[in-house]
């Protein structure tokens, strides 16, 4: 591929779909989110944002965009390896979290209540979606943006030379 706007793009549209996909788990199945999920959330997002920004830079700025991507999708991946300890270790998590409560006061929660109010609780057994946890999938899907991120940080760029 010689440009890799595209690829951006792409990882911006997947991000769309994965929140649109938790809109759907929580409206439709009634899949309350804790705030590991909301956590989460805003990670893909900021995957998302910071990959729009950088399909929408020259070629060269590129890279920055990629690396502040990838930082998220690692904290993503972080956030979903500690909602799977907490799942699989019910007693670490107590029935009210003190996250909650600051997840619930920030202005993106008042200004978009549905996507970023955490009000379930994070050990909560939610049956699996094709076999796998949510947090399991979270982490599958950071895992796939952070490789195609660290691609792009890290590819070389096209030597231009004097020389013809």
């Amino acid at each position: 591929m010689k440009s890799s706007k595209a690829v951006f793009l792409l990882v911006a549209l997947v991000c769309a779909a994965l929140l649109g996909v938790a809109m759907y788990l929580q409206i439709v199945e009634e899949m309350q989110p804790c705030p590991l999920c909301v956590i989460q959330r805003y990670m893909f997002v900021l995957v998302g944002a910071f990959a729009l920004i950088g399909a929408l830079m020259p070629e060269a700025a590129r890279r920055g965009s990629a690396g502040l991507g990838l930082l998220a999708a690692l904290g993503g991946a972080g956030t979903a390896i500690w909602h799977l300890y907490v799942k699989a270790h019910p007693g670490v998590s107590c029935t009210t979290d003190p996250l909650e409560t600051a997840l619930n006061q920030l202005p993106t929660a008042k200004l978009w209540p549905q996507m970023f109010t955490a009000d379930g609780f994070c050990s909560a057994p939610w049956p699996p979606v094709f076999g796998l946890q949510i947090p399991t999938w979270s982490l599958i899907w950071f895992g796939v943006l952070a490789l195609v991120l660290a691609v792009q940080l890290f590819k070389r760029a096209p030597r231009t030379t004097i020389w013809k």
